[in-house]
């Protein structure tokens, strides 16, 4: 399976963007589809568990798998067992703002029904 990946650039500093999406308790601020994370608050690191409570009651355990503050790179594990979805994370600098980005490791049909909402998250994210 190969990653499916979208990004939006925006006028957000790059360091501003990197810090609201490594920190859990922003999340829902950027993301519309997220309503909140438990635990909240602290900035993801590696290992860390916990869940993502979604519309409709939705709640959907993850894990951190990876962080790098150098590159502005973060991955994590979300969902269930074999049904678990990996995605990678990243900010990059652009002339003028930022460029936000995730890679779903999903088949392309789920990536593409999954897509715009991702991108409606990450032009939250990017300003």
């Amino acid at each position: 399976m190969s990653a499916v990946r979208v990004g939006v650039t925006g006028s957000a500093d790059p360091a501003d963007a990197w810090r609201r999406y490594v920190t859990r308790g922003e999340w829902a601020g950027w993301a519309p589809h997220i309503r909140g994370v438990r635990p909240d608050g602290s900035p993801v690191r590696p290992g860390q568990r916990g869940v993502v409570l979604g519309p409709l009651g939705l709640r959907l355990g993850y894990q951190v798998l990876a962080r790098d503050d150098r590159l502005r790179r973060w991955s994590w594990r979300v969902g269930p067992g074999p049904f678990g979805v990996r995605m990678e994370h990243g900010v990059d600098a652009h002339p003028h703002g930022c460029r936000v980005w995730v890679d779903l490791h999903l088949p392309r049909p789920v990536a593409a029904s999954y897509a715009p909402l991702a991108r409606a998250a990450l032009r939250g994210l990017a300003g």
